[in-house]
């Protein structure tokens, strides 16, 4: 009977041992390939150029990233670039489809539960966009109007949490998209949409006919964004935070940060003419991956 107990107890430990999850790292090593989180409509983080090809600060990060990854696993690399939407980028994260994520998500708490996160490279604040000549001017004017999010994101819970607070009956809608979103206001279906204000702003700037548009509102929330991984995977959040931490001690993340929001970016020669917040000129020195409350 003891040796039936013993029989089955190393069977147990070498069952658990192999359904350890594979790091990163090793993934990469083995397979010689990594794959990176993108979306396709996220300026000027991440999204399409003119032929069809990822480009964004966020990206560029990303290749960074990959650039330490091939030194840390000694071998030539394969990147493969994974379109992600608000809604699949979380499970894409997890079930390895993706390997790293750099583009708009914010770093929160609930979010931590299921991934994990870099160190913050932006710091976002909700606000909303409007026709020019709207009567919504603040948050408060949104009473009883209709207003659009992007499904998935921690602004479209925002909306809700402020709807219930504040009692104001918005009719809250939901687009796949920032683009999609636009859509709704430039039709009408819509009267505001509540977003990060460097997408609000971007989504200006690239529109036909930008006078047209307002960013309106006081800042609502400011969140920051980061590198989404998988959790459980210390060496590679170790590897990903390093690299991060040293473009911003060379002054390469303040180079790449002037590229993307106060020069002309692809396709269009469109300048945000975005300066470099307060709270990130701060966690140049703190790099933090603290998460919005």
């Amino acid at each position: 009977m003891r040796g039936s107990w013993m029989f089955w107890g190393l069977f147990l430990v070498v069952g658990l041992a192999r359904a350890e999850p594979v790091g990163t790292l090793d993934k990469v090593r083995q397979t010689g390939e990594i794959a990176v989180g993108f979306r396709e409509t996220s300026m000027p983080f991440s999204y399409l150029d003119g032929q069809g090809a990822p480009v964004g600060f966020g990206v560029d990060l990303c290749q960074h990233i990959v650039d330490d990854v091939r030194r840390a696993v000694g071998r030539d690399v394969t990147v493969r670039m994974q379109p992600t939407t608000s809604t699949n980028r979380i499970p894409l994260v997890q079930n390895g489809t993706v390997d790293v994520e750099c583009a708009s998500t914010t770093n929160n708490r609930e979010r931590q539960q299921q991934v994990a996160f870099s160190i913050n490279y932006f710091y976002a604040g909700t606000r909303l966009l409007v026709r020019t000549g709207s009567p919504v001017r603040s948050f408060a004017d949104l009473r009883g109007r209709p207003v659009v999010s992007t499904t998935g994101t921690s602004n479209h819970r925002l909306m809700r949490r402020l709807d219930k607070e504040q009692s104001l009956g918005i009719d809250l809608l939901s687009a796949k998209d920032p683009a999609e979103s636009a859509l709704m206001v430039a039709t009408g279906r819509a009267d505001a949409y509540a977003m990060d204000d460097v997408i609000l702003y971007f989504l200006r700037a690239s529109s036909l006919r930008p006078a047209d548009w307002e960013v309106v509102g006081e800042t609502v929330q400011v969140e920051p964004y980061a590198a989404m991984l998988r959790k459980h995977d210390p060496a590679f959040k170790t590897l990903v935070d390093g690299t991060i931490a040293r473009l911003m001690r060379t002054g390469e993340f303040q180079q790449l940060y002037r590229k993307w929001f106060e020069q002309p970016i692809p396709p269009k020669g469109l300048n945000l003419n975005y300066p470099m917040g307060a709270e990130l000129k701060a966690n140049l020195t703190v790099q933090s991956d603290q998460p919005a409350d």
